[in-house]
């Protein structure tokens, strides 16, 4: 359902006479595919590494256009090899048909094996695995990715589910929600370990871990949970008339979490250990268990409910006591969610324990800034602090422990390079001797080889086309640049970088760093408005760093499109995190809008009296927040998928960020409490089977909106899922701001003579932007 209000009308009066010439259909099919013409006429391009384990190879992507070339490169011999993609696709259509689309052949999943005899990848029917040299290839039958149920479920007599000892005498397994223990082999024999699991406090066969000396069995039960299901109606499925319902499990922010109880049971006496909860009262979750190598004790991560306390606890397997040997608080959230050296979603959490968890390596922003800390288990002391400064660890790529060395990510050590550079160093255990691994003024992947003696250093930025260079880890120099991108192509096509842009933020102090798209038939002596495309997500910092060909389709028809990382984002100093605390429709505005006015300060073909903007998921909760929160700057703004409410969305991003117990904050940041607030133009986007964001939270909002007697534009996607429309509302999103920031009407797409081109696509797994 697409509902036109009587915001499109003849004569809009919210801006003078058109400025622009009238855009054609052509001219709108021309902006849809700016992006698959780059794609196209992009030259060589490499990938990043990947090391072969335990060999001197590895492999990466060539891609040329839309092909791709499986490169293996032998670092000791800098022989270059490729796969022969004709055979395996030979094979592969000969037992699958031919592919649904005309997409060029390409390997998803790519694995090889130690001696790089053969390889594994995944189609969506198959596992496939083939030989090398002589490509033969069979293939497995293979459970679906979106099969997986985060439900737990309860085990019940299937001996096939028994967990092994490491000395293959004994296995555990879960018979009635009760652990039980039989010799190895023998299921006619089985005796409980415990009598206290029922239904409403069951022991789970995933949980059961034995001690490397078979002498100890660690199991969990656990207290169910609130189970909280969103339900779904699919109104125009494709196997049959009638609609299906549907539901999936989905916790929400407050709600009851499943409760675990570590227990420790004895197998030579047969005896439970108790394991005293004091030290770990309130969980989110308990993570991260291990056995010590001597089977002394096992470790566990405490992450309590609200995110402000993260400990890791020791427990002595002789005698069941707990231990705490590490405490990290803070007066706002602890991220929680693993350390990952990619451009987003990069987490803050590293913990990596050194000769059999005698020292602890630990990753803390007690100083402010992310950085790394060395622990003695044994006193729960630091033993010094690794890396210091006003920078921010990004990512940990090798522990050397004979020689007590770490190399790391970081960005932001150069304070002459934008501080989201990403560049590789090595320093020692006391902190000594910190060196660069890389140099290029650019992001950097950096991957080492598993013997560590060589490593891949992949650079590029947005203007610089990706370079692959092979390094000697000991002396850190050049032995081979083994690929290197080609931008003639793109230039050719018309391709522009987009120029990178600085300002000052609202504390007047800290630089704001952002994008900006120029359109494509640039003209400084016109003006043009400009389109913000938004993701304010905590969880990472969100403009481009490294070299892409993704184009913004507004440019072709007269837009400035620009990407701002504000506050509240990631990757930068704790204090400028913090901003999102409890308020996530802060979204960084306050600094977004002054970097807007400096850069039509700066720009006269800038125009800011002409302000829109767009986003998906959290994007969409900030760009329909833009409206009302900050209706004298933004104009228009379209909301795909929006998170519009955090007490509707999912627990873990939501308690992370906005707190528990769920307080006023959540109703004050919330688009449907605000909905009241609405001023300038806005279009909303929802896929019915979105499985991200529950589609709820923008039906609310289209409630609060009609109960407050505001216009708006719906577009609602049958069957489509998080950041839904496809081509189709792609094509809207177009008309949209084309409208209502041109003061333009868009050509008729009813009028046609190419049926085939009508039919749009109803947006299933067109995700923008995925959290």
């Amino acid at each position: 359902m697409f509902c036109r209000k009587l915001v499109w009308i003849a004569g809009f009066s919210l801006f003078a006479l058109p400025l622009f010439a009238q855009y054609t259909r052509a001219d709108y099919e021309r902006a849809l595919k700016l992006g698959e013409t780059y794609h196209k006429a992009a030259g060589k391009m490499p990938g990043t590494a990947t090391w072969i384990d335990q060999s001197s190879t590895f492999w990466f992507d060539e891609t040329d256009g839309p092909a791709h070339h499986y490169i293996l490169y032998d670092a000791a011999t800098l022989q270059r090899s490729e796969l022969d993609l004709a055979k395996i696709a030979a094979q592969v259509t000969a037992k699958e048909g031919k592919p649904p689309t005309d997409e060029p052949f390409a390997l998803r999943r790519l694995h090889f094996d130690s001696k790089v005899a053969g390889f594994e990848f995944r189609t969506a029917k198959f596992r496939w695995h083939c030989t090398l040299p002589g490509y033969v290839c069979e293939s497995h039958d293979v459970r679906s990715d979106d099969d997986w149920d985060p439900m737990p479920q309860f085990e019940g007599n299937d001996p096939l589910k028994a967990v092994a000892s490491p000395d293959g005498k004994w296995e555990a397994t879960i018979q009635n929600f009760n652990v039980f223990l039989q010799k190895a082999g023998d299921h006619e024999h089985a005796s409980p370990l415990s009598t206290d699991g029922s239904e409403g406090n069951y022991y789970q066969r995933s949980m059961l871990a034995w001690s490397p000396d078979s002498r100890y069995l660690l199991a969990r039960r656990v207290v169910p949970g609130m189970r909280r299901m969103v339900h779904y109606v699919e109104s125009s499925p494709t196997d049959q008339l009638q609609p299906k319902i549907s539901e999936m499990y989905y916790p929400k922010p407050g709600d009851v979490l499943d409760r675990e109880q570590p227990v420790l049971f004895d197998i030579d006496t047969r005896q439970e250990k108790v394991i005293d909860s004091s030290l770990f009262p309130n969980p989110y979750e308990l993570t991260d268990f291990a056995w010590r190598k001597d089977s002394s004790a096992f470790t566990f991560v405490y992450n309590q409910r609200g995110h402000q306390v993260l400990s890791v606890l020791s427990v002595d397997a002789a005698t069941g006591a707990v231990r705490e040997v590490i405490r990290e608080t803070s007066k706002t959230f602890i991220e929680y969610t693993p350390l990952n050296p990619e451009p987003t979603e990069t987490g803050k959490f590293y913990r990596h324990d050194l000769e059999n968890g005698k020292e602890i390596l630990w990753l803390s922003e007690r100083d402010g800034w992310a950085h790394l800390y060395l622990y003695n288990e044994a006193t729960g002391g630091v033993e010094n602090q690794v890396t210091h400064g006003d920078w921010v660890v990004r990512g940990v790529d090798r522990v050397d422990e004979e020689h007590r060395q770490i190399y790391f990510e970081a960005s932001g050590v150069d304070p002459k390079l934008d501080p989201y550079f990403v560049q590789g160093y090595r320093i020692n255990f006391d902190g000594s001797d910190m060196v660069p691994m890389t140099v290029a003024p650019a992001t950097h992947h950096i991957s080492y080889s598993s013997d560590g003696k060589y490593y891949v250093d992949e650079w590029s930025r947005v203007d610089l086309a990706p370079v692959l260079v092979l390094k000697r880890t000991e002396d850190r120099k050049v032995i081979a640049t083994v690929s290197q991108g080609d931008l003639t192509g793109l230039r050719a096509a018309g391709w522009n970088p987009p120029e990178v842009f600085v300002a000052k933020g609202r504390d007047g102090k800290a630089d704001i760093w952002g994008l900006i798209y120029k359109p494509t038939n640039f003209d400084p002596s016109k003006h043009y408005p400009v389109i913000e495309d938004i993701y304010a997500g905590p969880q990472g910092s969100f403009v481009p760093k490294s070299f892409t060909t993704r184009a913004e389709p507004l440019t072709a028809l007269g837009f400035v499109v620009a990407r701002i990382d504000g506050m509240g984002t990631n990757n930068r100093s704790k204090a400028f995190h913090d901003v999102i605390w409890k308020n996530l429709k802060d979204a960084g505005f306050a600094d977004r809008i002054l970097w807007h006015r400096a850069a039509a300060a700066k720009y006269p073909w800038y125009d800011i009296s002409k302000v829109g903007i767009f986003g998906t998921s959290a994007g969409g909760q900030s760009a329909m927040g833009a409206l009302l929160f900050h209706p004298e700057f933004y104009k228009a703004a379209v909301a795909n998928s929006g998170s519009h409410d955090n007490r509707m969305d999912k627990i873990w991003w939501n308690e992370l960020w906005m707190g528990w117990p769920v307080g006023p904050e959540y109703a004050a940041s919330s688009n449907v409490d605000n909905a009241y607030r609405l001023q300038g133009r806005l279009m909303l986007v929802l896929g019915e089977m979105d499985k991200n964001v529950d589609p709820s939270s923008t039906m609310q909002v289209v409630n609060a909106l009609i109960k407050a007697q505001k216009d708006f534009d719906l577009l609602y996607v049958p069957g489509g899922g998080h950041g839904a429309g496809g081509e189709y509302g792609r094509r809207r999103l177009l008309e949209f701001f084309v409208h209502t920031l041109q003061g333009q009407e868009p050509p008729n797409f009813n009028e046609t003579t190419k049926p085939e081109t009508a039919s749009g696509n109803n947006g299933k797994g067109a995700n923008d932007e995925q959290r």
